[in-house]
């Protein structure tokens, strides 16, 4: 939590998260504008955002724990233009018929069982969206690194609008037991290659993509931010 609330929380200050200051810088002025954000965990990405003033932010949380979270750091740090909703986002997606200014979706896309099913409902319905994400990667992950144990080896290779993509098959081998657990709805799921994430966007018709925070040792996997954008609108 903030420094100026007295709660205690975690010691991750995301409440302060580079990676959304600099989704803002690319973007620009949120003000007045209607913001989806797709898992927000905890809400401190969606304090962040409310604070730029938006028109709106609808946040949609399926994990039950975190939507519970969210409704407590809603009140705690008074956010006040966000509405949390609680379920599987890939549904309302393509059930609304809102289109959005700008579309968050940090950390969520390497828990999709279908990843590029997301990137192409996400793209129906704006023209700018910011992805952190993990990624695949056997040059990050030779054989022998431990960050490889949760994958099954098997690939799916797929066709997305003449592309071949692979998909790497995960397993989050039952740490939904747990608490603390903020995976996906299914266990098995597939990380997505970097290249092919960033082709698939460029499918979608997104123009002007823009990467950062690009790490290979993170301790879950290779990860990188993505903001992409229509530049013709």
């Amino acid at each position: 939590m903030p420094p100026h609330i007295a709660a205690v929380a975690g010691t991750a200050p995301l409440y302060a998260d580079g990676r959304v200051s600099w989704c803002l810088e690319q973007f620009g002025s949120v003000a007045g504008r209607k913001i989806l954000e797709l898992g927000p965990l905890e809400a401190m990405q969606t304090y962040m955002l409310d604070q730029q003033q938006p028109e709106f932010i609808h946040a949609v949380e399926a994990n039950k724990l975190s939507f519970l979270r969210c409704l407590i750091t809603k009140e705690l740090l008074d956010i006040k233009r966000a509405k949390f909703l609680h379920g599987n986002f890939l549904p309302w997606l393509e059930q609304t018929e809102i289109r959005y200014d700008l579309i968050v979706a940090s950390g969520v896309l390497y828990h999709m069982s279908d990843p590029l099913r997301l990137l192409d409902l996400i793209a129906a319905h704006t023209d700018a969206l910011y992805i952190w994400t993990h990624y695949y990667s056997d040059a990050a992950m030779p054989v022998g690194d431990a960050r490889r144990a949760a994958f099954s080896g098997e690939v799916e290779r797929v066709d997305f609008r003449g592309h071949a993509v692979a998909l790497h098959c995960r397993s989050y081998h039952g740490a939904w037991k747990a608490n603390s657990y903020c995976g996906g709805m299914v266990d098995r799921h597939y990380w997505m290659e970097r290249d092919d994430i960033l082709a698939v966007l460029r499918l979608l018709g997104f123009d002007d993509v823009r990467t950062a925070h690009e790490l290979t040792d993170q301790p879950n996997g290779p990860c990188l931010s993505i903001f992409a954008r229509r530049s013709c609108v």
